[in-house]
């Protein structure tokens, strides 16, 4: 007798996580269908000429000892006479590595620091934001004032109702603190003011941060009283895991496991939409690499791929009222250009010891006004393996914007010219030590939280009441979510499968009251 077939649509973190959880308890045959030609979605890497990028940047570090031991077991750590610790779940798990150097296959996680900074007003501002000396030198007193009696204000009379991101920040940070280092660079990401953003999307990303968190973590690195510390704030953690080679060599290497134990992945397959019957899927209608319509059968179907699309190819269509908010569903897009340089500018608050003078940053997030950019990856940190030249910097440049706007229809020289010329601009480089560029668009990055978003419920209530039929992931789930809660949402999917039960509950509270996140800004 035949294995129940479940198809999972898209090679992404959620969709090879869903095929491998399948793999290893062997009862059902995933197949996984990809419209690319390649696995990872937006944790995937990019090569050019021996450099990689990682789209987004992506820390491997989570709360959840599930996801922590699945990354793990995949891709072990890479040991030498050095240790440090991760800290997570109010743990500290001990773990060998310096994060300089892997051996063997070179399948190895490495121990990074963590260290991500806020550049504006051409100055380097430590972020989560600290109340040091550095910090206070930079804002100076006038601005240091405004702040302290905005926030002060905030506590004393908050907004009674969040029914905004702004009303969120507001009533967390002070007026001036927001408008300072929040409403900026946030609508520099999402294309809109931060009163039209709905206040979830800062309950889901900014949970947990505070003033007084941040006096409180200075209080703990300046005493010792780190380690001490029950529940550590995922923003303020020191170190994280990565594999060598960028996020897409460990879901190269998952990739290899479930097609290794049985399980199937073909690439460029478009799914055009769901056949559906009697409250189940029978069908899912694949367009091929080859232009061909295929129609495949499917017990089950777990899908990733953006519910706006998901919607619009449902047979027979969705009810209007279904069908007009998935349509109207919105999304932010991403640009990252590639910019090999062979030195940056020199800055003394960039805390550089290279000759190149390359800033130790993971990130920086660039809340300057007069430029476009909105964050800036330093390759190196994350890997030295990431860079083909190590006496070289390889830097990522990360737009946001609209699938069709000026931006996005750029030609490929043009925009490597504006990203030079930005980062001219801002001085952190010169325009005459670029060597060579590229450029990625990524369609669809980021789930928006305004707009027809308001009415998303009623889209979720009808998909859910497709028995057989499970939206897991970022775009699967219009939702957020980071790496780990797309994983989760997999994982509870495969579960309830395999369990025979219907309920979707479970999934659709990942990454709703938990208090962690890999990242708290407003960006990937």
């Amino acid at each position: 007798m035949d294995k129940p077939f479940v198809i999972i649509i898209g090679a992404g973190p959620a969709g090879l996580t869903a095929a491998l959880q399948l793999v290893r308890d062997g009862r059902m045959r995933p197949l996984v269908l990809e419209a690319s030609n390649d696995v990872g979605g937006i944790s995937r890497t990019v090569e050019y000429k021996g450099n990689r990028m990682d789209i987004g940047g992506h820390r491997f570090f989570s709360k959840s000892d599930w996801v922590m031991d699945w990354w793990r077991e995949i891709l072990p750590i890479a040991t030498t006479d050095a240790t440090t610790e991760i800290a997570y779940r109010g743990q500290r798990r001990r773990v060998g590595a310096d994060g300089t150097a892997a051996g063997g296959s070179g399948l190895v996680m490495l121990v990074r620091d963590r260290l991500s900074r806020i550049y504006f007003l051409r100055k380097y501002f430590d972020y989560p934001i600290k109340l040091n000396a550095t910090t206070l030198t930079n804002l100076g007193p006038l601005r240091l004032f405004r702040i302290g009696v905005s926030y002060v204000w905030a506590m004393l009379f908050p907004r009674r109702t969040e029914c905004s991101l702004e009303d969120f920040l507001v009533n967390r940070f002070g007026g001036e603190l927001y408008r300072t280092f929040f409403k900026d660079y946030t609508e520099k990401v999402w294309g809109v003011p931060c009163d039209r953003i709905s206040a979830e999307w800062g309950a889901q990303r900014i949970k947990g941060l505070s003033i007084v968190e941040a006096l409180r973590h200075a209080v703990r690195q300046r005493f010792g009283g780190a380690a001490k510390e029950a529940a550590t704030k995922t923003s303020l953690i020191e170190h994280f895991l990565y594999p060598r080679l960028g996020p897409g060599q460990l879901w190269q290497e998952v990739s290899r496991r479930v097609t290794e134990g049985g399980g199937e992945i073909r690439f460029g397959q478009q799914v055009a939409g769901l056949r559906h019957d009697n409250g189940r899927v029978v069908a899912v209608l694949i367009t091929d690499a080859a232009g061909q319509a295929i129609e495949v059968r499917a017990d089950h179907v777990i899908s990733t791929m953006p519910v706006k699309d998901l919607v619009a190819g449902m047979q027979p269509p969705a009810p209007a009222d279904v069908r007009e908010v998935a349509a109207a569903l919105p999304y932010r897009d991403f640009i990252t250009v590639g910019l090999l340089v062979s030195r940056m500018r020199a800055n003394r608050q960039a805390r550089s010891a290279g000759a190149n003078n390359m800033p130790p940053d993971n990130w920086i997030y660039i809340q300057e006004r007069d430029v476009r950019i909105g964050r800036l990856q330093v390759f190196n940190n994350w890997s030295p393996d990431l860079v083909a030249d190590a006496g070289h910097v390889w830097l990522g440049l990360e737009y946001f914007c609209q699938e069709g706007d000026d931006l996005w229809r750029l030609e490929d020289r043009a925009m490597i010219d504006l990203a030079a010329g930005e980062l001219e601009k801002i001085g952190m480089i010169h325009r005459a030590d670029v060597l060579d560029g590229t450029v990625i668009r990524v369609p669809k990055t980021y789930p928006a939280y305004f707009g027809a978003y308001e009415d998303f419920l009623r889209v979720r209530e009808w998909l859910d009441g497709i028995g057989n039929l499970w939206l897991a992931g970022r775009n699967g789930m219009h939702r957020y979510n980071n790496q780990d809660h797309s994983m989760l949402t997999a994982k509870l999917a495969v579960e309830a499968i395999l369990d025979g039960k219907v309920d979707k509950a479970a999934i659709w509270a990942v990454n709703v009251d938990d208090d962690y996140h890999e990242e708290r800004r407003p960006a990937p």
